[in-house]
């Protein structure tokens, strides 16, 4: 890693502090939901699917109910009357088909790895023991695994009881939003016309920790830990799911490894911990195994993209046309059917267009519900753009550097609104970019890359360019209601200043793994000006932080951040009156500077901060009409996104013979505002680079004829190791958001969204003379090899006159012309 561009630091923010988590995080002296035990603990197993679609005729869980250990065994019939829907709260259309989404299983199995039935016994291994004995049968059904063959005519459904397999379309154009002309005039008028197809392969998060729940009835109530993202949701959707009084659920999240989207859900393991610890009265605890994880927790990803882009012959670009299919699964989970709405915003990316049209068809299949995966929507959107722009540049006989700087909005145009009727508020790509090529050394490697094309080595090196922004900070909640989002985005923070002068912070965002107790302490140091040392930092229980709306979308910092900002002004402006008081002046002649209150003008008449903490505990001398207290809380709802943006350069050698790709050199510089810590930032970038690297190379989900996921282990589902992945160069530009008082962006999604397309345009870079245009993620040394035999019979058929573009120069690449693998 490169040295960072740092300015000095002169207070806790911009301070590289070591994480106040990473002591008991790596050491394990900290609870994991698993760890948990409690008196007369049940353990629940679940028995799964092994059918993708098929009627339940009968279920007999008797024998279980005999085997040593064991308390009880339901089937889906036992709980049909009480278990509700797994909720979506995000309906994206006003008939959008949602076709409900049981716990467990009653009538019919629409994927492999759904609940069929449970066992409840005093220890894990009784429980899972037991699930043998349980019989099932299944009468086969149909099996939908391919969208454009679910969408057809006739097509067998997923669902018998709705129309077709299409939950929804959702459906934006620019003109028609007043913000760009016509899509279909600009679409007719083009000079020049690039049509691709892209494959979103479908993921699967993979969080360290597998998902884990315990629910222990209170009363006439219940307390779940849940290794969850989002515990105050949870709370509202058990109450919404059950019937049960929200304030009578109490919902924790302890210490939580890992989420990536993954655990931003309500699951249906939650839900059943709650019925059965509701029906026997005793704490029940469920933790997934390895392969339960890979198999049902939800999937991302999965889309097919239709690109069309228009340009001037000079390289103006004018129109983008997007259509998608988009993968469901047999479910609509929690935020399932908006995660390809986030990403419409986003195709038009850095780019100023005339016109833009955006066309989404959600798509029932029997395969495991997808929703939120690291950057949700974005990486999608990200990918397409920045593979198309490079089509287009070779179409045009340009270098794609020089058509993204042609068509870029420029430092000069900001605040900007895009044809996507975004505002963003800040940035310069300009900056960014010439930094990166600087690090990368662009001109020495695209010499060496003709080099090596001039003499025909068998390891050819291509360059690939990823210039992005993004939409984070999820968001004016006004917004996610024109959107029809359930609810909003705000963000709740409260200070409490003890009578010592220390202060506790209490925030709704809940983190799993983002080093949220270190950046907000050194944000609350530096707005109170108390030691960072002196700052403890509370979250994830909705008894003692009863406000949030969690973590997910790079929100915390740029709204849960600016909430603890808007917290500690209050606090200061509370304890202005009681230091005047103190120092015999007007409130209005107070002034705060790090930590210490002065009256104008005497600077050695003077309180500290723990002077006026003391003061209103003891309340011996108060101004009249003021309460004992400093505390203060607040709630902040955001005047707009973020968008961070970057540039991404990645130079990769690809032998000929084998189809291996090798990242040689990976450079990226960010601009995510104003910086609060740069050692988390850089785990973060490192973090999110290593995910789309392996979007990229490695990972990918894949079901057979049958349904059935052949990836199901990691053996088989390929995540990359610190062995497999480069060597990062990264540094930072400063491009300060004008829309909150930090100057703060989010980072936690950047790497994700930005190296994806930058590993595979470097190796469609590399394989251009021989007449590839794309090659299918994850680019595997089989695809490419196979992409190369391909592209080198297209190249040979184009030369012999078989394919030949005459008049209006277009390209049109769908796969057909055994480019695409």
């Amino acid at each position: 890693m490169t040295a960072l561009s740092e300015r000095p630091v002169t207070s806790e923010i911009g301070n590289p502090r070591r994480r106040k988590e990473d002591a008991h995080l790596l050491t394990g002296r900290t609870t994991w939901t698993d760890n948990l035990t409690l008196p007369g603990m049940l353990h629940l197993a679940i028995l799964r699917s092994p059918m993708a679609h098929a009627r339940i005729s009968a279920v007999d869980v008797s024998a279980a109910r005999g085997r040593p250990g064991v308390i009880a065994a339901f089937s889906g019939a036992d709980f049909a009357d009480v278990q509700g829907t797994i909720p979506c709260a995000w309906p994206v259309t006003p008939d959008m088909v949602n076709p409900g989404h049981p716990s467990i299983a009653v009538d019919t199995v629409n994927h492999v790895g759904e609940a069929v039935a449970i066992v409840v016994a005093r220890d894990k291994s009784s429980a899972q023991d037991a699930l043998e004995a349980i019989e099932i049968d299944y009468e086969p059904l149909p099996v939908v695994l391919d969208m454009e063959q679910a969408l057809a005519e006739g097509a067998d459904r997923v669902h018998a009881h709705t129309e077709s397999n299409k939950s929804y379309t959702w459906t934006f154009e620019s003109g028609a939003a007043g913000t760009g002309q016509p899509i279909e005039d600009v679409l007719a008028a083009a000079e020049v016309t690039v049509r691709r197809r892209f494959v979103q392969q479908r993921l699967i998060p993979a969080f360290m920790e597998p998902r884990s729940t315990v629910v222990q009835p209170v009363g006439d109530g219940f307390t779940m830990w849940s290794a969850t993202q989002i515990p105050h949701i949870l709370r509202t959707m058990l109450a919404l799911t059950l019937g049960i009084a929200e304030h009578k659920i109490r919902v924790i999240a302890p210490d939580v490894g890992g989420g990536f989207g993954g655990k931003l859900q309500v699951t249906p393991e939650e839900v059943l911990c709650t019925l059965v610890a509701r029906r026997l009265g005793k704490p029940v605890k469920y933790t997934e195994s390895r392969s339960e994880s890979l198999m049902s927790a939800h999937h991302g990803r999965d889309q097919l993209q239709d690109i069309t882009i228009t340009a001037t012959r000079d390289g103006r670009v004018t129109g983008l046309d997007v259509h998608l299919l988009a993968d469901m699964g047999a479910y609509l989970r929690l935020v399932s059917p908006g995660v390809p709405v986030l990403g419409a915003f986003m195709f038009n990316s850095i780019y100023k267009f005339d016109a833009y049209r955006f066309v989404c068809d959600g798509v029932f299949t029997n395969k495991t519900p997808t929703d939120a995966y690291r950057g949700a929507g974005r990486p999608e959107a990200t990918f397409a753009i920045e593979r198309i722009m490079d089509e287009l540049a070779d179409e045009l006989g340009m270098d794609p550097m020089q058509l993204r700087r042609r068509n870029w909005i420029t430092h000069e145009e900001f605040p900007y609104t895009t044809v996507a009727g975004l505002t963003y508020d800040s940035g310069n790509y300009e900056a960014a970019t010439a930094r990166a090529q600087e690090m990368f050394g662009w001109d020495a490697l695209r010499a060496e890359q003709a080099t090596r094309r001039e003499r025909k080595d068998v390891v050819q090196l291509g360059l690939g360019i990823s210039t992005f922004t993004e939409m984070c900070g999820l968001a004016p909640s006004r917004v996610l209601g024109a959107l029809d989002y359930a609810a909003g985005g705000w963000e709740n923070a409260a200070i409490r200043v003890l009578a010592t002068g220390k202060v506790e912070v209490v925030t709704g965002s809940s983190a799993h793994g983002q080093g949220h107790e270190t950046a907000w302490s050194q944000i609350v140091a530096d707005q109170l000006g108390v030691p960072f040392e002196d700052v403890e930092v509370i979250h994830g229980d909705t008894q003692s932080s009863p406000k949030g709306m969690d973590t997910y979308g790079s929100r915390s910092l740029v709204v849960g951040g600016i909430a603890i900002v808007k917290a500690s002004a209050k606090v200061v402006e509370k304890a202005k009156v009681i230091a005047a008081h103190m120092l015999e002046a007007d409130p209005g002649d107070i002034e705060f500077r790090e930590g210490t209150f002065s009256v104008k003008g005497s600077p050695g008449s003077a309180k500290t901060i723990q002077d006026v903490a003391f003061a209103a505990f003891a309340a011996h001398d108060l101004p009249e009409g003021i309460e004992p207290s400093l505390d203060a809380d607040a709630t902040y709802d955001p005047e707009n996104f973020s968008f961070p943006h970057g540039t991404h350069l990645c130079a990769i050698e690809v032998d000929t013979e084998t189809g291996r790709a090798s990242i040689r050199k990976y450079v990226c510089v960010d601009d995510i505002g104003e910086v609060i810590n740069p050692l988390i930032v850089e785990g973060q970038v490192h973090g999110g680079l290593a995910q789309g690297i392996a979007q990229a190379l490695y990972e990918e989900a894949v079901y057979d004829a049958d349904g059935n996921l052949t990836t199901g282990s990691l053996v088989d589902y390929l995540l990359p190791s610190a062995a497999d992945l480069p060597h990062f160069d990264t540094d930072r530009t400063v491009s300060a958001s004008t829309t909150n008082p930090l100057g703060v962006k989010g980072v936690g999604e950047a790497g994700t969204i930005a190296s994806t397309p930058a590993v595979v345009n470097a190796i469609v870079d590399a394989l251009r003379p021989w007449g590839v245009h794309d090659v299918q993620m994850p680019c595997t040394p089989e695809r490419i090899w196979r992409a190369l035999s391909s592209g080198q019979e297209h190249s040979a058929r184009s030369a012999a006159g078989t394919i030949a573009y005459g008049g209006e120069s277009t390209s049109s690449s769908d796969g057909s012309e055994g480019d695409q693998l």
